[in-house]
């Protein structure tokens, strides 16, 4: 936000003029959606745990093969490991919300997360649909509006979920 805040005012000192009520207008529209993206971000991070922790359960309760002996969540060791692979997943993509780009998410996290994930023996259509059913509880987190910004954030949640598909699609 500071590179566009310091473009505007470069801009108008290169013209000698002080800022239009158009530029004034843009940049409060900006600082508007810093705060709703902090606001997303500061949701996803309060609920992190209950967000990992009941997306799990609902997918061990789909897929209960998973936990039981030779499952790939069975024993204390491996449900720890799938845990920790799903916070560290949401952990990446409210990086991606707060950054509003997915370089970060692509680089640190999926990049190589299929490969390592089949040569484990890990179902990626089973890590995808616990994805997915972290992004509804983010979405859900995400969208109480007590405590937030008010203004419509329909954008930024969509742009959220995208996090979310891009990184259930890169496990399968």
């Amino acid at each position: 936000m500071l590179d566009a805040f310091a473009k505007v005012v470069a801009q108008a000192d290169a013209r000698g003029e002080f800022l239009s009520n158009t530029q004034i207008d843009a940049l409060s529209k900006m600082i508007v959606e810093g705060n709703s993206r902090l606001d997303v971000v500061n949701k996803i991070t309060a609920n992190a745990s209950s967000i990992v922790t009941n997306s799990a359960r609902a997918l061990f309760a789909e897929q209960s093969q998973l936990i039981q002996p030779g499952g790939n969540a069975y024993t204390h060791r491996r449900m720890a490991a799938c845990l920790r692979d799903m916070e560290i997943i949401l952990r990446y993509v409210s990086y991606a919300m707060i950054a509003g780009d997915s370089s970060v998410l692509d680089d640190r996290c999926l990049n190589g997360l299929r490969e390592t994930y089949q040569a484990l023996g890990v179902p990626g259509s089973s890590v995808a649909v616990g994805v997915q059913k972290m992004k509804d509880a983010a979405v859900a987190a995400a969208n109480d509006s007590s405590g937030v910004t008010a203004g419509d954030c329909s954008s930024l949640i969509a742009e959220l979920s995208g996090y979310f598909d891009r990184a259930a699609a890169a496990v399968v």
